[in-house]
């Protein structure tokens, strides 16, 4: 429910460079998503032959390592979804000049990233975030939304350059949407939470609805 990097960097520790980096495959992080966009980049990391104890533990919390947007919320869909990895895509169909349907495609989806306990566990935890947590700007009354908050430092460390974002998703008990507010270099406040959630709370009070997805 809190953001605190003294407790991942001690998860961090316990985890181990070889299962953390398993961990970080196993979400597909390590790798491209297979989106049907040219020029996909993937992530830049640490080898981790060259991964010591500050490598981990800043790596821990989300920090010393680059990672696109899509990558990152594919995971975070991974999280909430029952551990299935979906590839993202545009494209839905081919049709020919006259509508009719050429071909349909089909995208790949990885099972077991992570277990359905762990997802249930994650959801929950989701959830208080945005209700009595750090993400309280993405609360929307009547909604079952959770989410996570953000707030990395850009290279060179002590720039006073920041990342803030917040990734929201809803229904908890049912994912249905899943959304993420990156704001580069914030002038000002630069909190996630602050700046970011209220963007994912503007969002869903247009999509929620528009998906027929209505308060309680």
């Amino acid at each position: 429910m809190n953001s605190c990097n003294p407790a991942f960097i001690e998860w961090g520790r316990r985890v181990g460079n070889e299962r953390f980096y398993e961990y970080l495959s196993k979400l597909g992080i390590l790798g491209k998503t297979g989106i049907d966009l040219p020029g996909e980049a993937s992530t830049i990391i640490h080898k981790i032959e060259n991964v010591g104890e500050v490598e981990l533990a800043t790596m821990s919390f989300g920090q010393s390592f680059q990672i696109t947007p899509v990558i990152m919320l594919r995971a975070a869909a991974a999280i909430v979804n029952g551990g299935k990895l979906v590839t993202p895509h545009f494209a839905v169909k081919a049709a020919g000049a006259d509508g009719e349907t050429v071909q349909e495609f089909c995208y790949e989806t990885v099972t077991d990233a992570i277990t359905e306990e762990t997802s249930n566990t994650m959801k929950d935890i989701l959830r208080q975030v945005v209700e009595d947590g750090g993400g309280k700007n993405a609360y929307i009354e009547g909604f079952s939304i959770g989410g996570k908050t953000a707030t990395s430092q850009k290279l060179p460390r002590g720039s006073g350059k920041y990342i803030a974002s917040f990734v929201g998703f809803s229904s908890v008990d049912n994912p249905r949407v899943i959304a993420m507010c990156l704001i580069d270099e914030p002038q000002g406040v630069y909190y996630g939470g602050t700046i970011a959630a209220p963007v994912i709370r503007e969002l869903f009070e247009n999509i929620l609805p528009y998906l027929e997805i209505y308060p309680n």
